[in-house]
C-alpha cells in the first residue's frame, strides 16, 4: 500500500548497491523525510517476460521501491551513488582522477534519461592511478557525508583521515576537503571467505555471541613480534589453538576477526601521525576499529553512521540540482 509523502521533498537520493537499493526523501534542509529498502541491487535485479534489457530492469527495480513517490513528485531531482554507475550498472559513471572534492564530483556526474520521468544522476567514484591503481564507488558519497555532518556542527579539520570499514575496507586522506589518497583492505570478504569456505571454518562455531576478549586476543597477536611475519603467517593459528584446546569454537570468529583487523590497523596506524580519524559505517564494526587504533595508542576516533543521504544532498548542491544552504561546502 502506498503511503503518501508527509511534505513535498527536494531531492530523491539512491544508495544502489551490490547487494540492495536504499531509497531516501530528502526535504528542502537535507532531511530525511522516508526511507525504503529492497533487495534489487545491482546484482538482483527484477526479471520477466516484460523485461528485455538490463535498462528495464533497472527502471522496474526502481518503480517497485519508490515509483509513487516519483509518480507523486514529478520535479523532484534524482540522484544515485554505489554500484549502480558501475560497468555492471544502469550506466557506467567513469571515474573521477584524485584529487577530488564534492564539487568535482558534482561536475562528473552521469545523466541517464528515463522515459517518462526524472533524468537519475548517477555520482562516480574515484580513481587512484598509479603502479597499483585503486578505486572506490560509493564510499566517496560517505566520504562527502562524513565531512558535510563535520561542517554543520562547526568543524572542517584542514586535515583527515575516514576509514570506511566494510567489506572492501577504505580508508581515505582528505585535505582542505579534498581525497587526495586512500587505500583499500579486502578485510571484510577475507574474513567471509576464510570462515566460510576454508578449513578454519571446521572448528568455528557460526554466529555466536560476540567475544571480546577472543578479539582482543586477535588484536594483541597481529601486533605483536608473533604477527610480525604478516597475517598469512598467523592467520592458521585461528585452528591450531583450537584444536590444542586453547581457543574455544564460539572464541574462534572473534579471534579470526582480531586477527584481520588487528593487521589491517597495524599497516595504516604508522601512516597517521597526528591527523584526526573519523570511522564512518556500521556502528558495531566500527567500535572493533576503534578498539583496534587505540590498541596502537591512537587517540579515540570520531564515529560516523548512516550519512550517505547527507553525502548525496551534499552533491546534489554541488551539482545544482537543490538549493544551497549556509552550511553547505563546495570548495
Amino acid at each position: 500500500m502506498h503511503t503518501a509523502l508527509a511534505s513535498a521533498p527536494a531531492l530523491f537520493a539512491l544508495d544502489w548497491g551490490t547487494s540492495s537499493l536504499r531509497a531516501y526523501a530528502l526535504g528542502a534542509d537535507g532531511q530525511v523525510l522516508a526511507t525504503r529498502r529492497s533487495e534489487h541491487g545491482v546484482m538482483n535485479l527484477p526479471a520477466g517476460p516484460s523485461i528485455a534489457t538490463p535498462a528495464e530492469a533497472f527502471e522496474a527495480a526502481l518503480q517497485a521501491l519508490c515509483g509513487p513517490w516519483l509518480k507523486d513528485h514529478p520535479d523532484s531531482p534524482l540522484i544515485a551513488c554505489g554500484m549502480v554507475g558501475s560497468a555492471q550498472g544502469w550506466r557506467e559513471a567513469p571515474y573521477r582522477p584524485l584529487p577530488a572534492r564534492a564539487a568535482e564530483l558534482a561536475q562528473s556526474v552521469t545523466v541517464i534519461t528515463r522515459p517518462g520521468g526524472q533524468a537519475l544522476h548517477v555520482v562516480p567514484g574515484l580513481l587512484q592511478t598509479g603502479e597499483l591503481p585503486n578505486v572506490m564507488r560509493g564510499e566517496e558519497t560517505q566520504i562527502a557525508g562524513v565531512l558535510q555532518s563535520l561542517a554543520d556542527e562547526g568543524h572542517t579539520p584542514p586535515r583527515l583521515l575516514i576509514g570506511l570499514p566494510g567489506t572492501h575496507t577504505k580508508w581515505a586522506w582528505v585535505e582542505h576537503g579534498a581525497v587526495v589518497r586512500f587505500e583499500t583492505f579486502m578485510t571484510g570478504e577475507v574474513y567471509a571467505a576464510l570462515s566460510r569456505h576454508t578449513i578454519l571454518g571446521r572448528t568455528m562455531t557460526a554466529d555466536p555471541p560476540h567475544d571480546e576478549a577472543a578479539f582482543v586476543r586477535g588484536l594483541s597477536v597481529a601486533r605483536s613480534s608473533l604477527g610480525s611475519l604478516g597475517v598469512l603467517s598467523t592467520v592458521f593459528s585461528t585452528r591450531t589453538l583450537g584444536l590444542t584446546g586453547q581457543l574455544a569454537a564460539c572464541a574462534q570468529p572473534d579471534y579470526l576477526s582480531g586477527l584481520l583487523i588487528g593487521h589491517e590497523v597495524a599497516a595504516v596506524a604508522p601512516l597517521v601521525g597526528d591527523t584526526p580519524v573519523v570511522l564512518c559505517g556500521e556502528p558495531l564494526l566500527c567500535v572493533r576499529y576503534a578498539t583496534a587504533l587505540e590498541a596502537h595508542g591512537l587517540p579515540e576516533p570520531g564515529m560516523r553512521s548512516g550519512v550517505t543521504p547527507l553525502g548525496l544532498w551534499r552533491i546534489a548542491q554541488a551539482a545544482g540540482l537543490v538549493a544551497r544552504t549556509p552550511h553547505s561546502l563546495f570548495a
